[in-house]
């Protein structure tokens, strides 16, 4: 399994997705929600059709895919591993971005 191969556990992985810590397990007898999927693929970064062996490729073609990001447009979800990055976090790496295009005269 994906999670085992990035060296997460079930357990943390539901923690981490919002779940009870045994819920993951349980989807061997029970059919989970989609949204539960949902959460489980985006924290290990692949799509719900490789979680359920529907494909071998582990990411779907993004529908953001080479779309231009403003970064101080405020709908920019940053995150680091599947996790959502505090906004402390999150603005350490707007500032470091910006600090690299001012040096390179980008902006």
């Amino acid at each position: 399994m994906v999670a085992k191969q990035q060296g997460v556990s079930l357990k943390v992985l539901a923690t981490r997705a919002g779940l009870a810590e045994n819920a993951i397990y349980r989807w061997d007898t029970n059919n989970p929600r989609s949204e539960n999927l949902q959460k489980v693929a985006d924290i290990l970064s692949v799509s719900v059709d490789y979680l359920l062996g529907n494909t071998n490729e582990k990411k779907s073609a993004s529908k953001d895919a080479g779309r231009e990001v403003n970064i101080d447009d405020n709908t920019v979800i940053l995150k680091f591993n599947g996790i959502e990055l505090d906004d402390e976090y999150r603005q350490y790496i707007i500032d470091d971005i910006k600090k690299l295009r001012k040096l390179r005269g980008q902006d």
